[in-house]
């Protein structure tokens, strides 16, 4: 990537800190079971057994697998490993993610 205006190293490094995005449009489609984490947030979580378990509430990057960060409606905070044993289902279109995950975990 390049941004317009930045032409070397010390341009760029003059912009540290600075918060760079871009147009939705501008990104390519995610592949299958990969997903932007813009498009999670939000969503509800409910368990294997159907039971809710709150709304993702962002995402936690980590050394060995991505975290969903859960709040349940009594404000509980359930941190999901963002992995197929955890992750049975992401259905967008319906706005909600099936985990096998338990409300007392």
């Amino acid at each position: 990537m390049q941004l317009e205006g930045v032409a070397d190293r010390n341009a760029a490094e003059a912009l540290k800190g600075t918060l760079v995005g871009v147009p939705r449009a501008a990104l390519p489609a995610a592949k299958d079971n990969e997903y932007y984490w813009a498009d999670l947030i939000g969503l509800d979580v409910i368990t294997a057994r159907e039971q809710p378990l709150g709304k993702v509430e962002g995402l936690l990057e980590t050394g060995a697998n991505n975290v969903l960060c859960v709040r349940s409606d009594d404000g509980k905070e359930h941190l999901l490993p963002f992995v197929a044993a955890v992750i049975l289902d992401v259905d967008l279109a319906a706005r909600r993610i099936q985990v096998e995950w338990e409300k007392d975990w």
